[in-house]
């Protein structure tokens, strides 16, 4: 068959699977091993191998997640207040789509301007809808190769299912409420009429993504292979229903005022219906409880530790000799070294294949090119400008488990004054003379943060290694150090250290990155999951989860078990019984657990939103060092950074989600916009 024909046909099925964008036909199919161009759709089905590698090729359509910070497909960290840099704006740079949505840039008409091979937009709308129209043409044709035997035929089907659930998952947390098209293969060739259909609303897009998930998980291997790993297993389907669970309980989606006051005045224009219920419903935190209980008691996955050795720290006395606690992990803190259990899962230390917290992940390139090289001194070859603020920073507790507020009164924190002594705990140097702001933190501050006068190993160049980072104005480093046409230096004063192993180097002799994984979900998640659910009921409530019944109410013990292995995996004390039984206090104590633990992992994004606080925390002013101080004592201030118009944060209830293109609501007259837009 020619190519201009398939062009011109899969061209039309575009427009039949509701996306934006006309394409090419490879583009369509996008399975270079195994098809081009002129081959027709038919050809994906004859025989089982096609129709496998048809499917994959659906799969390879999905942005890797990891791309979250520099032409990412999802607002994701720069969007809230975990993640600042100061290269963005409309018609400059154009690469960091989190900075430039919180500015007020991104609208129905722009996304971003990524065109490069690997670049994406923040619209991926259409994307996911060619997804879902690949998953359904293979569902509807399971039955055509005769060499499929019944075995392949249910995993293909697991698989597939997994992957369309995936993708209205994307569209529900970044679009909301989606179109769904059920099993439909869409026709070409129809009137626009037949295309025209209306969003279903948020509780029926996230009960049917969940069904999906459910259908897929009974189907989809409960192991997957070293070689196959980054393939979704059953723990992966359970783990995301788990996770689309908590949000569909949280204040932003399950009435109330925060879903008054976000969605009261939206209604589906066809039949006047509210897109999200306006009517509390407990019940959902018991069914997010459970959703996440059953993740737990699958039994194969659990918080990764690495013994402790002579090289781990010393566990602060009261840590210690807490009775409400003491003991060996997962019990306590004792007999782990939490800086290296926690590091090493991000840094490639840890082999992500065969990592039980890792439940499902992918490997990637993107964090050594970005993220690492984002992070890294200008003066090793990085950019030194993926930021980290001033909130996160103060987030992180004392090593004894206080915060900074409670340890100032005794001294032990303090924002004058500098250390005498060096220290190297775990593998990591700290040097003598830093800023006392950053002496005695919690394993997870040094695992993660760069901060001036922080040390970048960089081991594998023998030429450029052991280098101190020096951020004041005139240091190589600092903003008056780095050349003159260059934006290359942190403006809030800290970066995302938490993605570098102690062997990664950008220039020098013998200069080479270890190969790092991204994690989608890991466990870590699902324990802080599973507490505040529990934390949020008030009675008992029996509900059905993937078939099975629950019987679920508040229980303090299981809430201080869940919550507390993270915790100690920390080295941290957890929390004892009185702190336990008040609600909003483990609220508190989650929100703060969620955001250091899940620094830079895309979660901070949604759960500000979720909760409701999203307008609480975004208008209070991204604080960090001051960039222009020359002096200690004029770099260590609190200070907001930039001047310039577009690093101004828009605070505005439109922004918790991404619009839908105005070129799609054109095509559907039904279709409703996303409110504020």
């Amino acid at each position: 068959m020619k190519k201009s024909i398939i062009k011109r046909i899969l061209q039309v099925a575009v427009v039949a699977q509701l996306a934006v964008f006309s394409t090419s036909c490879k583009d369509y199919l996008n399975i270079d091993n195994y098809f081009d161009d002129e081959f027709n759709i038919d050809s994906a089905f004859s025989n089982a191998r096609n129709m496998e590698a048809y499917m994959w090729g659906a799969a390879a359509m999905f942005p890797d997640e990891s791309n979250t910070v520099r032409f990412g497909y999802t607002p994701g960290p720069m969007a809230t207040d975990e993640a600042f840099n100061g290269l963005t704006g409309t018609g400059t740079t154009n690469v960091y789509y989190g900075m430039d949505f919180v500015t007020g840039n991104i609208s129905p008409d722009y996304y971003g301007s990524g065109n490069g091979a690997n670049d994406y937009n923040l619209n991926q709308w259409g994307t996911y809808y060619k997804i879902i129209r690949k998953a359904n043409s293979i569902l509807t044709n399971l039955d055509r190769p005769s060499d499929l035997t019944n075995i392949d035929r249910l995993r293909i089907e697991g698989f597939t299912r997994f992957i369309r659930a995936y993708a209205y998952y994307n569209i529900l947390v970044d679009y909301g409420p989606a179109i769904l098209l059920g099993d439909e293969v869409v026709n070409t060739n129809e009137t626009i009429e037949y295309y025209d259909r209306p969003r279903a609303t948020y509780d029926e897009t996230m009960e049917y993504t969940c069904e999906e998930f459910e259908k897929a998980a009974r189907l989809l291997p409960a192991e997957v292979s070293i070689l196959d790993f980054g393939r979704p297993s059953k723990g992966a389907a359970l783990a995301l229903i788990a996770r689309l669970r908590l949000i569909h309980a949280s204040p932003l989606f399950n009435g109330g005022p925060v879903a008054s006051a976000y969605f009261g005045n939206w209604l589906r224009k066809t039949d006047n219906v509210h897109y999200v219920s306006q009517q509390y419903d407990e019940k959902r935190w018991a069914v997010a409880a459970a959703a996440a209980k059953r993740v737990m008691d699958i039994g194969k996955y659990k918080l990764y530790t690495v013994v402790a050795d002579d090289k781990t720290p010393t566990l602060p006395k009261n840590v210690t000799s807490d009775p409400n606690f003491y003991g060996a992990f997962p019990n306590g803190a004792a007999g782990i070294d939490p800086f290296k259990s926690y590091s090493d899962i991000f840094t490639g230390e840890a082999v992500p294949s065969i990592n039980s917290e890792v439940i499902w992940g992918r490997n990637t390139n993107y964090i050594n090119e970005y993220i690492s090289k984002g992070s890294f001194p200008p003066s090793l070859g990085g950019w030194g400008r993926f930021c980290v603020t001033q909130k996160v920073v103060d987030a992180y507790l004392m090593d004894d488990g206080r915060t900074k507020d409670e340890a100032r009164a005794d001294g032990y924190y303090s924002e004058t004054g500098f250390t005498t002594q060096a220290k190297n705990f775990s593998g990591y140097p700290l040097n003598s003379g830093i800023y006392k702001m950053y002496a005695n933190r919690e394993m997870r501050f040094y695992a993660s943060i760069g901060f001036n006068e922080a040390v970048w190993q960089a081991l594998s160049s023998t030429t450029q290694n052991t280098y101190t980072a020096k951020y004041y104005y005139q240091d190589a480093d600092g903003r008056g150090g780095v050349t003159a046409t260059s934006p290359n230096y942190p403006i809030t004063g800290y970066v995302i250290k938490k993605f570098n192993h102690p062997m990664d180097a950008w220039i020098g002799t013998g200069a080479r990155h270890i190969k790092k994984a991204y994690s989608i979900i890991r466990y870590a998640e699902i324990l802080l999951s599973y507490a505040e659910a529990m934390n949020n009921l008030t009675g008992s409530h029996t509900v059905e989860v993937g078939g099975q019944s629950y019987t679920v109410s508040r229980d303090e013990d299981a809430i201080k078990n869940a919550f507390n292995q993270v915790r100690y995996r920390a080295g941290l004390p957890g929390l004892n019984a009185a702190q336990v039984s008040d609600k909003a206090n483990v609220q508190k104590q989650l929100e703060r657990e969620r955001m250091v633990e899940f620094l830079y992992e895309n979660r901070r994004y949604y759960d500000v939103r979720r909760w409701g606080i999203y307008e609480e925390t975004e208008r209070e002013p991204i604080r960090g060092m001051n960039p222009d101080g020359a002096t200690k004592d004029t770099y260590y201030q609190r200070v907001i950074p930039g001047t310039s118009s577009f690093l101004t944060r828009v605070v505005h209830k439109k922004l918790v989600w991404v619009p839908i293109p105005r070129a799609e609501m054109r095509r559907l007259p039904s279709l409703d916009q996303n409110p504020g837009y």
